[in-house]
């Protein structure tokens, strides 16, 4: 059994956000259909490095996000194609749109619309600011948001900031709050019957990420200071330079900063008045890095992760992402699945990383190609060979 067997979503999303949330219901056994315009579908299907795979509108920011779905196309402009769009809504339990603001009820299809159509159904709407206040009708991507959120101005350190996350958190973010919100909303509806409106923005799903850093401000009245890789709640926490490259240690308890000590060979450091107590050692973290590492520098990163992990003390190496993607902790969890596309061959993609014991999840079929499944999802709605042919003609889909 599969966690989310029979459940219908309608995936109208495009790029990030969206097409990674209803990434997390497919994974779990959902029957994703991804409404695309017919004319070149999600935009994603034509970002990534490879030229090749754009142009055939598979491209690799499209097959990240979007196994285990199908596509159709319809055109939502068309009076026809919101008619199909209304009938798929009588079927569905979901639907998850990541229009602006009032797009979809300039289109006819609000969710008072919908849901008088059916009561049941669950509608998330996910946008850069939510569906109402002064931004709501700004135009936002991740960066945007990284930066209006206060996540740029916390990263780096005094010779580089802002600086941004080094992928798209905000909208990742965004699809896992949609993802858990829908999930909640579908334990609700087995309550009760009832569906329900989902407004996720964001804006407000990123911002409690910040929850110790702004709680010193908020509660504590402490301004954050960009400290680059040091971690602000402790000392020693963070990238130190070794022999051949660097370490992670992160000694955030008193045993395990005297480990370190013991380990570096300089026990002397445990009562030494500059770093005997935690908030000393924070104070005095510049000094304290100094001397740790001229003995960090005599031997190689590997002998100094295997030596302070023995002792409980947590550190490890830092990795590229090819390493870090083959990893055998990665593989032996199987973070990782493989899945075959006819033209493409196999594509390495990311599954549900969350382990159910009684329904797990699975990486089971590749990203759809653009329309890819149109005839299989009219036809299931009642409409013949004929019907459909007509409808390509006059491009509804």
């Amino acid at each position: 059994m599969k966690l989310l067997s029979g459940i219908r979503v309608l995936d109208l999303t495009n790029v990030l956000a969206g097409p990674f949330a209803t990434l997390h219901l497919a994974l779990a056994g959902a029957e994703v259909i991804k409404i695309e315009n017919p004319g070149g579908g999600d935009l994603a299907r034509k970002l990534g490095c490879r030229p090749e795979l754009n142009a055939e509108l598979m491209g690799t920011s499209f097959l990240a996000q979007n196994a285990n779905k199908k596509s159709m196309t319809l055109n939502l402009k068309s009076d026809e194609g919101r008619d199909v769009l209304k009938k798929l809504v009588e079927t569905a339990d979901v639907l998850v749109e990541n229009f602006r603001p009032g797009v979809m009820k300039r289109l006819g299809l609000s969710y008072e619309t919908l849901a008088a159509i059916n009561p049941r159904l669950i509608y998330c709407a996910i946008s850069g600011f939510g569906q109402t206040g002064p931004d709501a009708a700004k135009p936002a991507y991740d960066q945007i948001i990284q930066g209006l959120s206060g996540v740029m101005a916390v990263n780096g350190d005094e010779r580089l900031n802002p600086l941004r996350c080094g992928f798209p958190v905000c909208d990742t973010v965004g699809g896992l709050n949609a993802a858990f919100a829908i999930m909640g909303a579908l334990f609700h509806r087995e309550r009760t019957g009832e569906g329900q409106f989902i407004d996720v923005a964001l804006l407000d799903s990123i911002m409690p990420l910040l929850g110790w850093v702004a709680a010193n401000l908020l509660i504590g009245g402490q301004q954050p200071v960009p400290m680059g890789n040091d971690n602000f709640t402790a000392a020693p926490s963070g990238t130190f330079v070794t022999e051949d490259g660097y370490i992670n240690i992160a000694a955030n308890q008193q045993d395990q900063w005297e480990a370190v000590c013991d380990v570096v060979g300089l026990p002397q450091l445990v009562t030494d008045p500059r770093f005997a107590k935690r908030d000393t050692r924070k104070a005095n973290r510049k000094a304290l890095t100094a001397v740790l590492e001229e003995r960090l520098t005599e031997r190689p990163t590997a002998y100094w992760v295997e030596a302070l992990n023995a002792r409980g003390v947590p550190s490890g190496e830092i990795l590229g992402l090819e390493e870090a993607l083959n990893a055998p902790q990665v593989a032996h969890r199987g973070s990782l699945g493989t899945v075959t596309e006819p033209a493409l061959g196999d594509l390495r993609l990311f599954g549900l990383t969350a382990k159910f014991e009684k329904t797990p999840g699975a990486l089971e079929t590749p990203p759809p190609r653009l329309g890819a499944h149109t005839g299989e999802i009219l036809g299931g709605l009642g409409y013949d060979d004929a019907a459909i042919d007509a409808l390509r003609a006059r491009g509804v889909v």
